[in-house]
């Protein structure tokens, strides 16, 4: 059994079992990776793959466990290239962030240009997609940090630190009837239409939690997992908008009013969580930080010693989480 064979098995099940985008994606060939496929298959005694005619149809239940241990494997040879690099040159590597349009648009740009301004020779890639996709690729290890508001929690093996508590807000032409009421209420905000996230974005479980406490029924008509889009068609007459407070830009957002119903929501939290077994190099270490003042190294290596979400609780309870 050869490491590359199982790198071949990994990244051909995370290319859609697509032998041709993994030779690509890998700098290889196609025949090569079905070649050290099927040698790996032979030796184990089990199909990871099964097939119709040459093509790949499904990861058989075998290549499941397979595929599990491979994972592990590699992210420990990985984790082993780090421990190398952090003491060959501290200074010079990658660091990999999952997280949603609004982080990345409105809360992360001054961290990373701080970030890359101290780490010129670390390469910073992004990916954005649903908090569920993005905790997904923290815990398999596709990423470093995921930073997002929701799903996090439903995956054990990522550590989760508080970063920044925040609210809503309500946008809104500045000729809108909301704008000549002093205090809004929900069921000044139900009586219209609205236009917000997509369920489970940016904290839109505390949205829908609010409104079914009251034994209201908001009108959702238009839902977006981009701020920038909510606002788009709020501007066009489609509804009132409700967007995380941070995303309403003083300078671009003249033309719409921004309406204050903090004390109608429950504030939210955005997180960032890792893989548990994850070796945090020096520069991650001060990225978290950047993001978080209050999650210093001495914090970080705490919460990753705290065996259950309970000890992390007591943990980050005592500590005074900012609001952004």
């Amino acid at each position: 059994m050869k490491l590359q064979q199982l790198r071949y098995i990994w990244e051909v099940a995370h290319h859609d079992l697509n032998v041709s985008a993994t030779a690509q994606s890998l700098y290889t060939s196609q025949p090569g990776i079905s070649k050290q496929i099927r040698l790996l298959e032979d030796e184990l005694g089990v199909e990871v793959f099964a097939r119709s005619g040459k093509h790949l149809t499904r990861v058989t239940p075998a290549g499941e466990a397979i595929l599990k241990t491979a994972g592990e494997i590699l992210r420990k040879v990985d984790a082993i290239k780090q421990v190398a690099q952090e003491f060959s040159n501290e200074k010079m590597g990658a660091l990999s962030i999952a997280t949603t349009h609004t982080q990345a648009r409105y809360a992360l740009p001054p961290v990373i240009s701080e970030f890359m301004g101290r780490y010129p020779e670390v390469s910073l890639h992004m990916h954005q997609g649903t908090p569920m996709q993005i905790s997904e690729l923290a815990a398999d290890g596709t990423v470093d940090f995921a930073i997002a508001t929701e799903a996090l929690d439903l995956f054990s093996d990522l550590v989760m630190m508080p970063c920044y508590q925040w609210n809503r807000a309500i946008v809104v032409p500045k000729d809108h009837p909301l704008c000549q009421i002093s205090k809004l209420e929900l069921e000044d905000i139900a009586a219209h239409p609205i236009v917000t996230y997509v369920f489970g974005f940016t904290g839109r479980s505390k949205l829908d939690e609010a409104f079914f406490n009251k034994g209201l029924v908001p009108k959702v008509v238009f839902t977006a997992a981009d701020a920038d889009v909510i606002k788009t068609y709020v501007r066009l007459g489609l509804g009132i908008g409700i967007i995380a407070d941070m995303a309403y830009d003083t300078q671009l957002d003249t033309d719409l009013v921004k309406l204050d119903v903090s004390h109608l929501f429950s504030p939210s939290t955005t997180k960032i969580g890792y893989r548990r077994g994850t070796f945090l190099r020096g520069y991650m270490y001060e990225f978290i930080e950047l993001f978080a003042p209050h999650l210093n190294r001495q914090i970080i290596d705490e919460a990753y010693s705290c065996g259950s979400k309970a000890e992390l609780d007591e943990l980050f309870g005592n500590l005074d989480i900012p609001s952004y």
